[in-house]
């Protein structure tokens, strides 16, 4: 019998390699997705030819691996080969463009050549290095198994991983040398089907890249679809089910972020479990070089006088509080302190001096063009980098942005009063600037009635006034919620002074605002009349409650005699959270899925990863002023 085996299998792989196939013997641990990769064909093809491989795969057995289904002309693969450099005195009128034409060099390779440029203009007298180059090319048939694509309008990476059947990953792996965001008219090299093969694109749906270790049950919760629905329209998950990195077809209404109120806040402390020394930088501005160390007066003075410093010292404070906090949990830390001293320049110099190849994680820096420089610098390496206390010029693949967009502020507000049953009236009032906010909040609200400020007399410049006689007749008995729209505080102190007025036994007036600014704070602002209007607006923050976080202030008294700011318990709650999460997971990109959800002092983090960008904290609070307090509202 296994000699007649045997001579099936032989005549068998006779046909096979006539046909032009291949066989691949399974090796412990490999995966059909890698078998794949290895051979530039895609899983699907491997599954047409093995369909017992879909079940299961076992080590030892052997596969069928097709070759071309489509012949195509040999591809050229074109590299440049750095064989040195050299060197250049900058002269008056030379830009990088006219030296990059002179030397046959990108702007680019020589601004990677001098890594200075990244921050400063190139100047007279400037003395640069010129990369030179020789250029090789190679004609490589890839067994016939890939062709070279046109990138066409308005598709992405993802579309054109759909459209071959393979992960945007794969489409990386077929094109190291791929930008992060392709163009129309760029060449990509995609797997060797047919056009009849190549799955159509339908602008009318939405497209999703399934994240490391998301589940059907993830999915229903982020996009609010069954796996019945996803398995409808995307039929191929009845045979390979979900894998990370495939693209998914979603219904046009699909909605595209978590919600909030679908996770439950969780707890990392019952899931720690990698307890490896944690390698963290933080990089503030702490400009210890303006600090004369002979003079303790004048160092007090400073602190107390510089607004930046202030900042950086109870961040610091709230951070080390934090790393404390970890090590009662068993979490050890590895911790640098580097001052950028707010320059860009020295932040490039801290670059150049640190291997930053083995932390964990990169806290700060607070100014935007040096944070963008760490980020895009540590981004081949993969080193996370946390963006705590400004929001980062581009959310790379290795930045976590730890405050929410604006937009989604606004949502959340918005969707906060469309769920309120019990109102019975919208109002809304706004300067002359903010008529466009006014306009799209009375398509939410049709039946909203629209105040404007007035002009100031025998001019055409809003005054940034109303008259009483405005809001006379406009609020009846029951709950009536106002929009006040406006950055300024003229404004907005009156109109909450007259409103306040108006709060009479069966006039319920609840106030609230898409962007809580300025506008609504100082002397001007009667907190008792923002009480009275229960006044409502969505914070990346709570403001700090005594009674959530006793013991953090009384720690914190009792290491510095004063009260903790809020930039001391962001310092405690970014630095704790980074530290749970990398021992909650491998990395951290592992423990930021978008059901991560965490909460500390005065701060939430749940971050959502871009399909080609990073990852930006979408947690935030509604909140309220009640009995002169700021409260969390319900």
């Amino acid at each position: 019998m296994r000699t007649i085996l045997g001579i099936l299998f032989i005549v068998l792989t006779f046909h096979l390699n006539a046909q032009n196939y291949k066989t691949h013997t399974v090796k412990e641990g490999e995966t059909i997705e890698a078998i794949a990769k290895q051979y530039l064909v895609t899983p699907f093809d491997i599954f047409a030819l093995n369909p017992d491989a879909k079940s299961k795969l076992q080590p030892g057995s052997t596969l069928i691996i097709p070759n071309s289904k489509v012949k195509n002309e040999p591809i050229p693969d074109e590299f440049r080969d750095l064989i040195g450099y050299k060197n250049h005195k900058v002269k008056r009128k030379e830009t990088l463009y006219s030296l990059s034409k002179k030397y046959g060099v990108t702007e680019d390779e020589i601004k990677k050549a001098n890594r200075f440029l990244y921050s400063e203009n190139l100047k007279k007298g400037n003395r640069l290095r010129i990369p030179k180059y020789r250029t090789i090319i190679n004609k490589q048939t890839l067994s016939n198994t890939v062709r070279k694509y046109t990138v066409l309008p308005k598709e992405g990476k993802w579309r054109i991983a759909y459209k071959f059947g393979i992960t945007a990953e794969e489409l990386e792996s077929l094109n190291p040398g791929m930008n992060d965001v392709i163009q129309p008219g760029d060449q990509l090299n995609v797997p060797n089907i047919k056009v009849t093969e190549e799955k159509a694109i339908d602008t009318t749906y939405q497209y999703y890249e399934v994240l490391p270790k998301e589940g059907f049950y993830r999915l229903k919760v982020k996009l609010g679809l069954t796996q019945e629905e996803l398995e409808t329209l995307n039929p191929q998950l009845k045979e390979s089910g979900l894998k990370a990195g495939m693209v998914l077809k979603l219904p046009a209404d699909a909605e595209s972020e978590a919600l909030g109120e679908a996770i439950e806040s969780a707890s990392l402390v019952g899931k720690l479990n990698n307890f490896s020394t944690k390698k963290i930088a933080i990089m503030l501005p702490f400009q210890l070089n303006r600090i004369d160390t002979d003079s303790v007066q004048e160092t007090k003075e400073m602190i107390r006088d510089k607004r930046l410093l202030s900042v950086v010292l109870d961040f610091h404070a709230g951070a080390l509080m934090a790393i404390d906090s970890a090590k009662r949990l068993g979490i050890s830390t590895d911790l640098k302190v580097m001052d950028t001293r707010y320059q860009t320049a020295r932040t490039r110099e801290l670059l150049e001096e640190n291997d930053f190849s083995e932390y964990d994680a990169v806290i700060g820096p607070m100014n935007n063009d040096a944070f963008d420089r760490v980020a895009k610098g540590l981004k081949e390496d993969r080193i996370p980098v946390i963006a705590a206390l400004t929001k980062p010029k581009e959310v790379y693949s290795n930045v976590f942005q730890t405050i929410p967009e604006n937009k989604l502020l606004e949502k959340a507000m918005l969707d906060f009063v469309k769920a309120d049953s019990t109102k019975n009236k919208v109002v809304i009032i706004s300067d002359l600037k903010h008529r466009p906010i006014s306009n799209q909040l009375k398509a939410e609200f049709p039946a909203a009635k629209q105040i404007f400020s007035r002009k100031a007399k025998k001019s055409d410049k809003d005054g940034f006034f109303i008259y009483p006689v405005d809001l006379e007749n406009v609020f009846a008995p029951g709950k009536t919620i106002v929009f006040l729209e406006t950055d300024s505080n003229a404004l907005a102190s009156s109109v909450i002074s007259m409103l306040n007025g108006l709060v009479i036994e069966d006039i319920e007036i609840v106030l609230v605002t898409l962007d809580k600014n300025k506008a609504f704070e100082g002397k001007n602002i009667d907190n008792n009349h923002l009480s009275n209007l229960k006044f409502h607006y969505a914070s990346v923050n709570r403001d700090f409650e005594e009674s959530t976080s006793k013991s953090f202030e009384k720690a914190y008294r009792k290491m510095y005699r004063v009260s903790p700011s809020k930039y001391a318990c962001r310092g405690f709650d970014v630095t704790l959270d980074v530290l749970m999460r990398l021992a909650a997971g491998e990395d951290l990109y592992e423990a930021s899925t978008s059901d991560i959800a965490t909460e500390h002092i005065e701060n939430k983090f749940r971050y959502n990863k871009s399909l080609f960008g990073g990852y930006t904290n979408e947690a935030l609070y509604i909140v309220k002023y009640d009995d002169l307090k700021i409260v969390k509202a319900n």
